[in-house]
């Protein structure tokens, strides 16, 4: 199961119909996947799907409920991958981040201390309505560190930013909707998916203190030795770094190959949020302290919302 769109034709062509070619293994895919449907097979004990994607939320979440089978790692015996995409729980598919953009012409923020800065930095802001990827921000507006909200996030400090720029604030739900308001100049400052926002036309961004994430393949508790076979398969020729360079000539995240880097272009390897120079100036997402808070986040975050 998976999200589908240019996702689907990628992994069509560069992952499914080799694998068909090389071993004989038939890859049906399903659209789209996630959580309720993974659930519903365990509970049913009816396993048509063997594998989902997903964001890391819930990985963690289906892990917690015993939805998903362990991956042996040593039998998968993938390529060269990145450490934190090898997680007991979940195969690391592909990365992105969640970065600071703004209009070229407008007065450039280091850090998110400037983001948040509406009186040195004056503007609208576009931000994500989606708490997991504005609160660690918000935060670092009130002065936490990267290192800090890599390891989880004093809500009262995320809470108190909003607060205080909720009157400049523009909420996007869609992914292309920052740089379409930056460009249109309803916002001067926005919060991006890095995929969205590179190498648009009169729209500067940075890596710096980007939030790295990971989008997951999960297995479904209780597939068949056959099953795993077949699917170990399919997750190891995602570790080629070639069959990467493939899929991203469909979307431009790259995945957990080391060896990627190799083989693209300068130009394309300064995107990537996975080059060593972009890394090194990111966090990354933590995923247990999201699973460990998500009720109180969801009540706090339901409560600021409502009084907007």
């Amino acid at each position: 199961m998976d999200s589908g769109g240019e996702y689907a034709d990628s992994l069509d062509k560069c992952v499914n119909a080799p694998l068909l070619k090389s071993d004989g293994i038939k890859v049906i895919q399903e659209t789209p996947g996630g959580y309720a449907k993974m659930a519903a097979q365990a509970k049913s004990g009816v396993i048509t799907n063997t594998v989902t994607d997903g964001p890391t939320g819930d990985m963690y979440r289906q892990a917690a409920e015993g939805l998903l089978e362990p991956i042996d790692w040593a039998k998968l015996n993938p390529e060269p991958m990145f450490e934190e995409a090898k997680n007991p729980n979940g195969f690391g598919a592909s990365y992105y981040s969640t970065i600071m953009a703004w209009r070229s012409d407008a007065k450039p923020p280091q850090n998110f201390v400037d983001f948040f800065d509406t009186e040195k930095f004056p503007g609208k802001r576009a931000l994500p309505d989606y708490p997991e990827f504005v609160l660690a921000f918000a935060a670092m507006g009130d002065g936490m560190t990267p290192e800090e909200v890599s390891k989880g996030l004093d809500l009262d400090r995320a809470f108190k930013t909003l607060e205080r720029v909720k009157n400049d604030v523009i909420w996007w739900q869609s992914g292309a909707q920052p740089a379409q308001l930056l460009k249109d100049n309803e916002v001067q400052y926005a919060i991006a998916w890095s995929g969205r926002v590179l190498g648009q036309e009169g729209v500067s961004s940075t890596y710096n203190q980007g939030m790295l994430d990971i989008s997951w393949w999960t297995v479904a508790k209780g597939i068949t030795d056959d099953q795993r076979d077949m699917l170990y398969k399919w997750l190891r020729l995602q570790t080629n770094a070639e069959v990467q360079k493939c899929l991203l000539d469909f979307l431009p995240y790259p995945g957990p190959s080391p060896e990627l880097e190799k083989i693209v272009t300068p130009e394309v390897l300064k995107t990537f949020p996975t080059s060593a120079e972009n890394k090194k100036v990111q966090w990354l997402m933590p995923g247990q302290w999201w699973y460990d808070n998500a009720k109180e986040v969801e009540k706090r975050w339901n409560d600021f919302k409502l009084l907007q």
